[in-house]
């Protein structure tokens, strides 16, 4: 029985090659298929003999698998481990460290990596004069024009085997692989969505669908008042060096016109204005285009990139699944004689963060749901919210407001805890990698930001690179800070999804599909009658990921669940 199957197209994509592969990967058989052949052939290997399939790139292979109803129970997708193992701090002495650029190391000079709050813009600001990072969603070439992928996957192995901690990094490739195959599946699944529902939605916010373009009844209306309240009778809102002149003309010295920005103003105009940018996002991310575009057969379909973000949460090229508004959930709605089972673990991070430190204190603290209000039970700090601002200030690196205050009292109640993110903080500041605890490594500080660094720190410095060279740092230390945690939390995640994801295909018949993610949420559609076994097993899987990230650690990840019709209701 193969450990591994590896699948390769020759140049012109008539034919593919199946070779099966020991543990260390010494070649067995070989077999030639036609390719409008090989999705019955890859049906008999994976009722036979369950291998780990090994692939270029899962995103190329899976979806014509899955549109001829095959499913496979694991990858090996050497696209995304080649760029885990490329830059893993644990596997620095290996060949595929070593090796110079190539194929699987392709980068797009021109597209950036997709966006995650307060996370990446820090890492943009501080290495702006850097080149652009490899995409980490770019295409792998042809078969018959690229890489040896047997030779890849051998040298991928062997930097495994040759870790420092083998273990953790085995166990980050294949739930990252893994992860592959769910995003697959549910873009091909698909969330129920109700398109008559969603329209009606639309229309209740935003006013009926204009016919043949323009802007929706209530926005021409907020429109016109704002004109009215900044004395501009030809003002356009979506203009921001237009809006900004008419703010200015009205006596306010704004940089920007952010929502953040406007709240702060004392005049009318920023209630229906504030208003005005809510519902035009809606419309331009969500309104009846994003209907048509991502709504088909009742399905909303969207595009998932695995490992997207730099810390290896998800991304999404296209449908904007990973904000959704809550104003629209109402259309995701179960098929008939079928339930929405939902799904979110609370307060993940700072639990992840009580695993990672072995801080007994916080694992304590995050027994049961509400780890907040135990913190502020315990006497930490007065209240619940100064709890979540104190422990997501650690997180994130707040050292100014509320959360700088009681950050203080946090690293007296869990030193350990606020230990590791001030490590991470204080590596990043020196221009030092790190890492999750399974192994994904942060990338390096560019040559612009170490140089700076340097220069401030020479002799003579002038004051003002000084300041500069301290900003960045600090920058720096906020990305590295929350590196570490946000990216654990993204393992455990993936390690949810993969145990749920095989817990699934046991109940009932087996129809029961997962078919949402966003980064600690999911939602299972299942036959109603087996939603509760289907509950079940989502929180068995909870459990189950955080024994295979942290085994005996007393730290309870607790999900808030329900089953309902609605998204909406969850």
């Amino acid at each position: 029985m193969p450990a591994y199957v590896l699948l390769s197209r020759d140049a012109h994509a008539r034919s593919v090659t199946l070779t099966s592969l020991d543990a260390d990967a010494t070649p067995g058989d070989v077999r030639v298929v036609a390719a409008d052949g090989l999705t019955d052939v890859v049906a008999q290997v994976e009722a036979a003999d369950h291998p780990r399939w090994v692939w270029d790139d899962t995103r190329r292979w899976y979806p014509p698998l899955l549109d001829a109803g095959v499913r496979v129970e694991r990858c090996h997708d050497l696209r995304l481990c080649h760029t885990i193992l490329r830059h893993a701090a644990s596997a620095a002495a290996s060949r595929l460290q070593q090796a110079p650029p190539g194929p699987f190391d392709a980068s797009a000079p021109d597209e950036p990596l997709p966006h995650e709050p307060d996370l990446l813009d820090a890492l943009r600001e501080l290495d702006e004069d850097a080149s652009p990072p490899p995409s980490l969603d770019a295409p792998a070439p042809a078969d018959g024009d690229g890489p040896d992928l047997l030779a890849e996957l051998r040298d991928q192995l062997d930097a495994v085997t040759g870790a420092t901690q083998p273990g953790r990094l085995r166990l980050l490739l294949a739930a990252e692989s893994g992860g592959a195959l769910v995003a697959a599946e549910m873009q091909h699944d698909g969330l129920p969505w109700d398109p008559v529902r969603h329209d009606e939605l639309l229309t209740d916010l935003l006013g009926p669908r204009p016919v043949g373009g323009g802007r929706p009844r209530r926005l021409e209306e907020l429109v016109t008042t704002i004109r009215e309240l900044l004395a501009d009778p030809h003002l356009n809102p979506d203009s921001q060096p237009h809006l900004l002149a008419a703010l200015r003309r009205q006596g306010f010295s704004l940089s920007s016109t952010s929502k953040w920005e406007v709240r702060e103003l004392d005049h009318p105009v920023v209630a229906p204005l504030l208003e005005y940018k809510k519902l035009s996002r809606l419309l331009s991310a969500n309104g009846w285009a994003w209907l048509d575009s991502w709504v088909r057969d009742g399905r909303f379909r969207p595009a998932y990139v695995v490992g997207g973000v730099v810390t290896g949460r998800w991304a999404t090229d296209g449908g904007g699944a990973l904000q959704l508004p809550a104003s629209l959930r109402a259309a995701a709605r179960a098929d008939d004689g079928w339930r929405l089972v939902v799904a979110d673990a609370a307060q993940l991070e700072p639990r992840v963060l009580a695993a990672m430190s072995g801080d007994r204190a916080m694992a304590d603290a995050a027994r049961g749901s509400d780890l907040y209000q135990r913190i502020a039970d315990a006497g930490t700090v007065p209240t619940r919210t100064d709890a979540k601002y104190a422990l997501l200030g650690a997180i994130y690196g707040a050292t100014t407001g509320s959360a700088g205050m009681l950050m203080p009292r946090l690293a007296r109640a869990y030193p350990q805890a606020v230990a590791l993110v001030e490590a991470a903080a204080r590596a990043g500041e020196r221009g030092e990698t790190v890492s999750t605890w399974l192994g994904r490594t942060s990338p390096p500080a560019s040559a612009a930001f170490l140089d700076r660094l340097g220069a401030a720190g020479a002799e003579g410095a002038d004051p003002d690179d000084v300041r500069d060279a301290r900003r960045r740092a600090r920058d720096r230390g906020r990305f590295t800070r929350n590196f570490v945690v946000q990216g654990t939390a993204a393992e455990w995640a993936l390690c949810w999804l993969a145990s749920l994801r095989r817990r699934l295909r046991e109940i009932g018949d087996g129809r029961a599909r997962l078919v949402f993610f966003l980064h600690d949420e999911v939602v299972v559609h299942s036959p109603a009658q087996d939603a509760d076994a289907v509950a079940t097993a989502v929180r068995e899987a909870a459990e189950e990921a955080g024994r295979l990230l942290f085994g005996a650690a007393p730290v309870e990840f607790a999900l808030d669940l329900a089953v309902v019709r609605s998204y909406a209701d969850a």
